[in-house]
């Protein structure tokens, strides 16, 4: 193949890729424009740009409280997750290598039964007793903390493949250290891209979740995503500017995912 069809070649691809893209963007490009116009009905374009329909969402305390909650609640779930994840993976991978094919089956049993089946369930384990906790930021960080185990596990199993532990365990015991303090000055450290990745998905995955939100606490404890489900009967350029402001959102937590993950020279 000579060189102009090679780079004929290469052009369609760039152009598929692109236009791809373009399609995807496609569909957020107009929820922006919608959320920045003043009216947008009768017209192929917007009649006019305001900013204040962002101007009343984040002046919104409803709105406010509603995202506060949503991030407390995903931060309480994802440091208790790496807080029992991370010694978990650490004595399977250490000690009892056997066990994790059997590991790998319990972790996933959380999806193996329907969002709306578990919260019927969770509704009647703890709506009444010793443990009331429906209605309550408790039993929603308890769900989603169950919801992140399988992301984070297989992100840090893969990274402690990777690292080759009982090598490095071995290594670090030559050297003369204990086998806790290896766990934390040595192999941790090690983990940091594993741990990163984990987080920050399973992050953008329960801060957009709904059905556990809506069915469990409601409005007793308003989540960002039963706000938007409260809000759908409101002006249309409002929602489109809190979708809009959840997107962004994640997109810049994405980005300093990836700055942050970045291997240092």
């Amino acid at each position: 193949m000579s060189r102009a069809e090679l780079s004929a070649a290469g052009l369609y691809h760039r152009l598929m890729v692109y236009t791809l893209f373009f399609i995807l963007l496609l569909p957020l490009l107009g929820t922006l424009l919608y959320s920045l116009s003043t009216d947008w009905s009768a017209t192929i374009l917007p009649s006019g740009m305001t900013f204040k329909w962002y101007v009343e969402l984040w002046g919104d305390p409803r709105f406010l409280a509603a995202f506060g909650h949503s991030l407390l609640i995903c931060v309480g779930a994802l440091l208790l997750s790496a807080v029992l994840i991370l010694p978990l993976l650490f004595v399977v991978h250490y000690h009892f290598p056997r066990l994790d094919g059997l590991m790998n089956i319990l972790i996933l049993l959380p999806f193996a039964v329907p969002p709306v089946v578990s919260s019927v369930g969770l509704l009647q384990l703890y709506s009444s007793g010793p443990l009331a906790m429906t209605g309550t930021p408790w039993i929603l960080i308890g769900c989603y903390f169950t919801v992140a185990l399988p992301f984070m596990y297989r992100a840090i199993t893969n990274n402690l493949q990777a690292i080759n532990l009982p090598d490095l365990m071995d290594a670090a015991h030559m050297l003369g250290a204990s086998t806790w303090k290896a766990a934390f000055l040595v192999v941790l450290p090690n983990l940091r891209k594993g741990l990163m990745v984990s987080l920050f998905l399973s992050f953008s995955f329960l801060f957009g979740e709904f059905v556990f939100a809506n069915l469990l606490v409601g409005t007793r404890y308003e989540t960002l995503q039963v706000y938007l489900n409260n809000m759908r009967n409101s002006s249309g350029h409002f929602t489109s500017a809190l979708v809009i402001s959840y997107f962004l959102f994640v997109l810049i937590l994405t980005w300093a995912a990836n700055h942050l993950n970045k291997d240092k020279s």
